[in-house]
């Protein structure tokens, strides 16, 4: 594990996915805070998380989908535990499954249902 989340292989391509999607430096304090504390609730760090949902195959990277689904779950039950507004447990596990997304592997709301 890095020295912070920010240190993290995935933590940095999530930051340089948005910098491309938007055109402009992302602010990741919130995002790193959020991300953070998703990877205290599933005691893996980002790059463990990543890793844990693809495997490497002759043709290239392909998703474990149900490593996938599991963290569609976690994240649902993750959301529970912020504080708040509903919308604000939903921006939470959207940050969270942005973070995912821009390391290859789709998260949507839902998807473990």
């Amino acid at each position: 594990m890095g020295d912070t989340i920010a240190d993290h292989a995935s933590v940095q391509q999530w930051a340089a996915g948005l910098r491309e999607q938007w055109g402009e430096d992302p602010d990741m304090s919130e995002r790193h805070t959020v991300l953070q504390r998703f990877a205290d609730f599933t005691e893996k760090d980002p790059d463990a998380m990543i890793a844990d949902c693809t495997r490497e195959v002759e043709s290239g990277k392909r998703i474990k989908i149900k490593a996938r689904r599991r963290y569609s779950d976690a994240i649902a039950e993750f959301q529970t535990t912020i504080e708040g507004t509903p919308r604000e447990q939903s921006k939470a596990a959207n940050l969270i499954r942005s973070f995912f997304i821009h390391n290859g592997i789709f998260m949507q709301a839902g998807l473990g249902d």
